[in-house]
């Protein structure tokens, strides 16, 4: 979500300021998110927008405890939302449900906006999992079916949480289930179900794979390489033996096969352990390329 989408989001829960926000305590909060807004858009200082919603959510947290209707709550939530996006930007984004879930306690009382941005946030980084559970929690929330958006979350929990995710039959439990036909048409409800049979196509074509396996095959295309390395130096070497082999000593030419095998037979030349045998095969090359080419270097320059 863009800072620009955030600065509207928070303005429009704190800084509009319905009549019930008159206290000059209040207009105090107003002010503060307006300033953090600054510091977040204009100035580019993201983390003093974090400390200043820091101390909007410390301050407001006093006045709920003695205003018993919460009209707090607007601001709450527009401090909420820039801080978000000031952890985002600073590149926490790995604590920002953790801190929200500090403010509001439980995951069924955070605005629906806030659930929204958490969605997306993690969804975006690739982490769709960290919310599977709080969004589950906060749709089966009674209370929570009746705000404005209640459906966007729905949605959101859907396609960037459930079918990224390959649990099509949550999925299609909660299409077809209170949630889904209380939120989506029926249009709606077939255009999930096409998305969730079409995740289920690919999983079948495209089988998830191992975790490990793209490590796995790093450290094969390494090796792999190194490989081709090592072969066009042996014909370099070939060639250059064949002429005057006689001459050349052999002893060397078996040690550097045997290095050879150790590392590319019997040890990984990725994993640490291979390093002092990959030094000594280095030095060995080196000290096989200056006695073959050695006498050719000093009679150019004499």
């Amino acid at each position: 979500m863009s800072s620009w989408t955030s600065l509207a989001l928070a303005r429009s829960f704190g800084s509009v300021c319905s009549p019930l926000l008159s206290s000059s305590t209040l207009t105090q909060m107003c002010s503060m998110l307006d300033t953090a807004a600054e510091q977040l858009m204009v100035q580019k200082d993201f983390q003093a927008a974090f400390d200043t919603c820091n101390r909007g959510l410390e301050s407001l947290a006093i006045m709920d405890q003695e205003d018993n209707n919460n009209r707090c709550g607007e601001l709450k939530a527009g401090f909420c939302i820039v801080g978000i996006q000031a952890l985002a930007e600073l590149n926490q984004w790995h604590g920002v449900f953790s801190w929200v879930l500090q403010h509001y306690e439980h995951q069924e009382k955070i605005p629906a906006k806030i659930m929204q941005m958490c969605i997306l946030l993690y969804s975006k980084v690739g982490e769709p999992a960290v919310m599977q559970e709080a969004a589950r929690v906060w749709l089966q929330c009674l209370s929570n079916s009746r705000v404005a958006g209640f459906g966007t979350v729905a949605e959101l929990y859907l396609l960037h949480i459930l079918v990224p995710l390959g649990h099509t039959d949550e999925a299609r439990e909660l299409i077809a289930g209170e949630v889904g036909s209380g939120t989506f048409t029926d249009d709606q409800r077939q255009t999930a179900l096409d998305v969730v049979e079409e995740k289920e196509h690919q999983n079948k074509e495209n089988p998830p794979c191992n975790p490990n396996s793209e490590i796995v095959a790093q450290t094969v295309s390494t090796q792999g390489s190194v490989i081709h390395k090592l072969e066009a130096m042996i014909r370099l070497l070939y060639r250059r033996l064949l002429p005057g082999f006689g001459s050349f000593p052999l002893q060397r030419v078996f040690l550097a096969a045997i290095l050879l095998y150790i590392l590319l037979v019997r040890l990984d030349p990725a994993l640490p352990s291979a390093f002092m045998w990959i030094s000594k095969l280095l030095q060995l090359l080196k000290q096989m390329w200056r006695a073959m080419f050695a006498p050719y270097y000093q009679s150019k320059t004499l």
